[in-house]
């Protein structure tokens, strides 16, 4: 157990010699094919990018820093569940509406080769729908489909359309579902909506005030769908950028930051981080059922001592530090845990939305008669480094100079 000393935590920010040159730095964004669009961005220009992926929609917010070609994160990076896979989704909600929500279970359960089937010939037309197109998209519904429905029902599927009372799907004689521009653009929409208003919400921060460009990527931004909308509900307030191989571009531009991680500066972190310690208990402060009373002392348990808190800036390389003693004398290990919570307004270990994310355990062996370790001060160092993908925690006996260190994904935790 140990208790926060009297020192005051230190900030420290590593220098790194800049060895990119500005124009290469650039290519982390864009492609050559799209290089000539930096001959209109200026120093402090401001930018988001919005990786639309299967399962979720990624938005990081950066602002461009000259001569030295880095960037600078504006706020965390944020996002929300309305990847491509709502369209899915919304596809199977309608086919229970139409068949059934026990039928599609059922099929699915006895069926899973044919439903995978399924779902293959509608992600093949969804990838062709645009907002303009005037025919309706044929799906082919597996042989196994219709068979398994008439002896499920006792009808055909042509029938379960028809009394379905859904005009923008019809059968076709050729064993096809006929889904309209009107049934694609129901499927779309909410999913798209919830991208769109997210954009908005964000663009709407004042951190974020002044975005000139916003960039598309990731696999669902391939669909026109998605790119008329944004062009439609953003294209007044912003520059919508959709690079070359949209599909591609989180994959290429990992590879360009993996050679060179220097050039994201400034992060915002997505978390409040710290680390559970034993205070002194002051009464009328502290609650009274934290108190814990160990050999003749009051200690307040479970408070959360900060090291950054969530949407706090931290540079690349920026070091803050704590000091800690052991709560008692002749203690020989200490477990240092850390926490970290979504939310900036967290005093103890046990508030809501708190969670445990790490932890380093550091032995304390018995110092030699007369050595500092001996004294009744035996100072801890906690030190965590911040602005990387990764969080890097370490711990030191001043006395015996022993260390351990841990890491935690900056991105994932």
């Amino acid at each position: 157990m140990y208790w926060v000393g009297s020192r005051a935590p230190s900030l420290k920010f590593d220098s790194r010699e800049q060895l990119r040159k500005a124009r290469h730095s650039r290519t982390f964004l864009v492609e050559r094919g799209t290089g000539e669009l930096w001959s209109e961005m200026q120093t402090g220009d401001r930018y988001i990018v919005a990786d639309c992926g299967g399962g979720t929609v990624d938005l990081t917010v950066h602002q461009i820093e000259q001569p030295q070609g880095t960037l600078k994160e504006l706020y965390k990076v944020s996002g929300g569940p309305y990847g491509a896979v709502g369209v899915d989704l919304a596809f199977e909600a309608m086919l229970c509406k139409i068949f059934g929500e026990d039928f599609i279970e059922s099929f699915k359960a006895k069926r899973p080769a044919a439903w995978v089937d399924l779902t293959i010939a509608f992600e093949a037309r969804k990838r062709t729908a645009t907002p303009g197109r005037s025919n309706a998209l044929n799906i082919s519904l597996p042989f196994s489909f219709i068979d398994f429905y008439k002896r499920y029902r006792g009808q055909s599927v042509e029938t379960a359309l028809r009394k379905s009372n859904m005009n923008i799907v019809k059968w076709s004689s050729q064993g096809m579902l006929r889904l309209t521009p009107e049934a694609m653009n129901e499927l779309f929409q909410p999913t798209i909506n919830n991208i769109i208003k997210h954009i908005e919400e964000l663009m709407q921060r004042q951190e974020v005030q002044g975005v000139r460009f916003l960039f598309l990527v990731g696999g669902f931004a391939e669909s026109p769908m998605l790119q008329r909308a944004a062009q439609n509900a953003l294209g007044q307030t912003c520059r919508i950028i959709i690079p070359q191989d949209v599909g591609l571009t989180i994959l290429k531009g990992a590879v360009l930051f993996g050679l060179d991680p220097t050039v994201v500066r400034v992060r915002r972190c997505p978390l409040t981080y710290g680390v559970g310690v034993l205070n002194r208990f002051v009464e009328g402060r502290h609650p009274r059922d934290k108190l814990l009373v160990k050999e003749g002392r009051d200690w307040c348990t479970d408070i959360l001592d900060r090291f950054v808190s969530v949407d706090q800036s931290v540079a690349l390389g920026e070091v803050v530090r704590r000091s800690y003693t052991p709560a008692r004398s002749g203690q020989r290990k200490i477990i240092i845990n850390i926490y970290c919570s979504v939310s900036d307004d967290v005093v103890y270990i046990s508030d809501p939305g708190v969670r445990k994310c790490g932890a380093i355990t550091l032995d304390l062996p018995e110092a030699l008669p007369g050595t500092v370790a001996r004294a009744e001060r035996r100072e801890i160092r906690a030190t965590m480094q911040f602005g990387d993908t990764e969080i890097k925690v370490m711990a030191v006996d001043m006395a015996t100079n022993q260390t351990v260190r841990a890491a935690i994904d900056f991105l994932s935790n």
